[in-house]
């Protein structure tokens, strides 16, 4: 059973706790003292003694469960269902059309409604806790991203590739881009409450650090990430970013330091599929295979997970100069070459399916 009849506590919680008292029980008929067994259950001498006390009166059944405390719930678990179903569908669903949070105001408004029962604020929190919700910060989706087109890439496009990737025996790489200015990510610190901290950062200069990499992975080896760098000082005539060139100078690396054949995956940039681009990669294609992702689903690529965790490792830096930002970051990116659990991870979370049957 998921959820408890009343009371804080779910059937699990329960349990555990029913089997925390019967071992205390036989303990003290092995005639060790209370305090000794507060010490060996981890619980303080205060619930010893007390269940020391009722043991003594009743036996090991005086330390059974009785069941949820206080009043059964009002809210009933054929509700609790539905009221999963409802969440899940998004405030817009239930006409809330002006942002998309759910609020306990709002849960209360929308239980009121179908049940015709009003519960608090208070009550609607504990209700959501035990159904396993938490207060948790959203992923953005594109209002463009078209979910047949990206259930149709996964089943065909994707299964395409792992067959070239057998075949070949070939490297599955994900490619993508990203940058970082000298304003780093806001992080979370520790301050005085009421008081908000202040990081001081370079407001100054137009220097920017441009990231191409790649995560690749293949059955039996372990996840590699290769990339590359380009620094921006706001200087005339200096390259700002990467061009046709340099990501085709990326390929030959990868190939070069991986040692294979290669299946690459990235978006639908504009660079990536110019007729430049398109030039340099058939030249290639000897080695070179080439798969788009479906538009606005950057939630497919493994690389998005090295980047937004390179910049969370970067939060509140206050680089004094481009050159500064740029070696912290290398820094950052090359400590996770070294951890390919994590690039595995990285994979794991697009919800793709990699590993060759």
């Amino acid at each position: 059973m998921r959820y408890p009849d009343g009371g804080g506590l779910t059937v699990k919680q329960r349990v555990q706790r029913e089997l925390v008292r019967l071992e205390a029980a036989g303990l003290f008929a092995q005639g060790v003292a209370p305090p000794v067994v507060a010490r060996r259950l981890r619980v303080s001498r205060k619930s010893a003694y007390a269940w020391y006390a009722a043991w003594r009166e009743g036996g090991v059944d005086a330390l059974r469960s009785k069941g949820p405390s206080g009043r059964p719930s009002r809210m009933k678990p054929s509700w609790r269902v539905w009221l999963e179903q409802a969440l899940e569908e998004g405030p817009a669903a239930h006409g809330w059309v002006e942002d998309q949070r759910w609020t306990t105001a709002r849960v209360a408004v929308l239980v009121a409604r179908r049940f015709h029962v009003r519960f608090s604020d208070v009550q609607i929190w504990r209700i959501l806790r035990q159904m396993g919700f938490s207060v948790r910060v959203p992923v953005h989706r594109a209002a463009e991203r078209d979910e047949e087109a990206v259930a149709t890439w996964r089943k065909e496009t994707l299964a395409d590739g792992g067959k070239t990737v057998r075949d070949q025996d070939a490297w599955l790489c994900f490619e993508d881009e990203s940058g970082q200015s000298l304003r780093p990510p806001k992080a979370r610190t520790w301050s005085r409450r009421g008081h908000s901290p202040v990081v001081r950062v370079n407001g100054k200069g137009s220097g920017r650090v441009s990231l191409a990499g790649m995560v690749c992975t293949r059955p039996g080896r372990r996840t590699r990430l290769v990339f590359r760098m380009l620094v921006h000082h706001g200087r005339k005539g200096e390259k700002k970013g990467f061009r046709e060139p340099d990501f085709a100078a990326l390929l030959d690396a990868a190939h070069q330091q991986l040692g294979g054949n290669i299946v690459l995956v990235w978006d639908n940039s504009t660079q990536h599929k110019d007729a430049a681009m398109r030039e340099l990669l058939a030249d290639r294609q000897a080695w070179l295979t080439v798969f788009r992702l479906p538009p606005y689903a950057p939630d497919l690529n493994p690389a998005e997970g090295v980047w937004a965790h390179a910049k969370k490792s970067l939060g509140n830096l206050a680089a004094g100069t481009t050159d500064q930002l740029a070696a912290h970051t290398r820094t950052r990116l090359k400590r996770m070459q070294y951890r390919p659990a994590l690039l595995d991870g990285f994979i794991a979370e697009t919800g793709l399916t990699l590993t060759p049957p």
